[in-house]
């Protein structure tokens, strides 16, 4: 029996210096990727196999380390999506995105698993894996792209709200399917995801309406402890709906959701520290998994792979689009592109190796399979994106740039300061003070310009970038930050041509 041997603080040394190396690189791709229009998973997938066995030689293939570490992430990364999503973008669209993240699932699930079982070959149990495993799209791989092709809001509220949610009944499946035994009837596999979808709704909206009442109504001693705050109570979330037998992943976005929606204190200092939380959960993950394949082993497998993947992109995809969006007479071009950003990244990759814990036969070829699939059809799809919009004509002009507004809390005075700094895009830019028409109890109290501060008169014309404190007492908080977002989408008009902050 081989001894194990304990960690060092040499080893530990090495082990820092090589991740902090793996960081940068990481980092550093961030910028190929932009230029490229590739999704990041790619370059992060491609370090971990340069690192893999048959690249520089680590050898890693501890899958069940894998599972526990890509969950992991997969909670960061869906928090930071939650924190990330405005409730005024996704609220006409939660009825297609709920119905996609079904109905939707259980059609591309069928279409899939049928052409896995007849033109790969594999049996019914690992063909029904991959239909599930593959059908769950993939928020931090879909707005990589999408970040660059300003649509409809109706497109990409949907979109988002998919990402976020067909996570929760995808997971539920694969498992389901990967069980030793015979797989239970359809029924009772639809009983147990309604049940724990319920719970881990109820599980999610309830502790993320806590926790925003908490933070709104405490002011900690330090600005930095709220995020910190922020990202405990979305995994707190996600562990009480696992542990209460529910959907840990749905609890952990529909809590995010609610304390990103919530207008919290300090919060661009909250929502930058879980977007760098969100880059090294993805970061890690992408590396890990690119680690456990290996790539020599992949050979065998390309064609199936290819075969499967225009199976799902070609004929699921748009069946479950269609069959979805039936009773929302959604036009056809919204459709098309629906179904050609259904991109798959870092979930179905890390779906993949719940077979291999749970020794299911072929699970190897199973996740060889998925890992092949989900680069090929990056590579084509991630690219072809922005054209394919452009072909559609479902882009649109970008709106005025949003304020970044932080509160900090004066708890003793029963009030707020509102800092802001104006957008080069906002329409504020030209505005008065005076006209900027803030409630009773709220004042400007200081400007920031060039580097200068000054007290502002209320003729003082706002500039781009300047730099703004606000003082507002606590009853009329929320009404100054409505009117300062509403003239920063309207202009000095905003409530008089109907303009709102929403």
């Amino acid at each position: 029996m081989r001894k194990v041997r304990p960690l060092t603080v040499h080893h530990l040394n090495e082990l820092l210096l090589i991740c902090s190396l793996v960081l940068l690189v990481a980092v550093a791709a961030v910028r190929v990727s932009t230029r490229s229009g590739l999704p990041t998973l790619l370059i992060y997938l491609g370090l971990g196999v340069a690192i893999g066995q048959d690249g520089i030689g680590v050898v890693f293939e501890d899958a069940e380390l894998t599972q526990v570490l890509g969950y992991a992430a997969l909670v960061v990364i869906l928090a930071e999506g939650g924190l990330g999503t405005k409730w005024r973008e996704i609220k006409p669209a939660l009825p297609l995105a709920a119905v996609l993240s079904t109905v939707g699932i259980a059609v591309s699930v069928g279409v899939t698993a049928v052409a896995a079982h007849y033109l790969v070959g594999l049996d019914w149990r690992q063909a029904l894996i991959i239909g599930a495993v593959v059908s769950s799209t993939d928020a931090a791989a879909v707005f990589s792209v999408l970040r660059k092709v300003p649509l409809p809001r109706r497109l990409t509220g949907t979109l988002e709200a998919e990402s976020g949610f067909n996570d929760a009944p995808v997971v539920i499946l694969v498992v389901a399917f990967s069980a030793q035994g015979a797989i239970n009837p359809w029924y009772v596999m639809l009983g147990e995801i309604v049940l724990e979808l319920a719970i881990g709704a109820v599980v999610g909206l309830a502790i993320g309406w806590l926790g925003a009442y908490g933070l709104r109504h405490v002011a900690l001693p330090a600005s930095g402890l709220y995020p910190i705050a922020v990202m405990a109570i979305a995994v707190i979330a996600y562990a009480g709906g696992a542990l209460a037998h529910g959907s840990g992943f749905l609890a952990v976005y529909l809590a995010s959701l609610i304390l990103g929606n919530a207008k919290l204190p300090h919060w661009p200092a909250t929502r930058g520290f879980a977007e760098g939380l969100g880059w090294i959960a993805q970061i890690g993950m992408f590396v890990l998994l690119g680690l456990l394949v290996t790539p020599h082993e992949l050979g065998d497998d390309v064609w199936p792979a290819i075969g499967v993947g225009m199976a799902l992109t070609m004929v699921a995809r748009p069946l479950s689009v269609l069959v979805s969006a039936a009773p929302f007479r959604m036009p056809w071009r919204e459709q098309a592109l629906l179904s050609w950003a259904g991109l798959r990244g870092a979930v179905p990759i890390v779906l993949a190796t719940i077979p291999m814990v749970s020794n299911v036969p072929d699970s190897r070829r199973v996740f060889n399979i998925v890992f092949v699939l989900v680069i090929v059809y990056t590579l084509v799809q991630g690219p072809t994106l922005p054209w394919v919009a452009r072909r559609l004509r479902l882009g649109e002009e970008e709106a005025a740039a949003d304020l970044g507004i932080e509160s900090a809390p004066l708890e003793r005075l029963r009030g707020h300061l509102l800092s802001l700094s104006i957008p080069k895009d906002s329409k504020m830019h030209g505005v008065e003070i005076g006209e900027l028409r803030l409630p009773t109890g709220a004042a400007v109290t200081l400007v920031v310009r060039d580097g200068k501060s000054f007290v502002p008169q209320p003729s003082t014309v706002l500039r781009r970038r300047d730099e703004l404190l606000v003082v507002a007492t606590d009853p009329v908080r929320d009404a100054a930050e409505e009117r300062l977002r509403a003239v920063g989408r309207g202009g000095k008009l905003a409530g008089w041509l109907g303009t709102r902050a929403e």
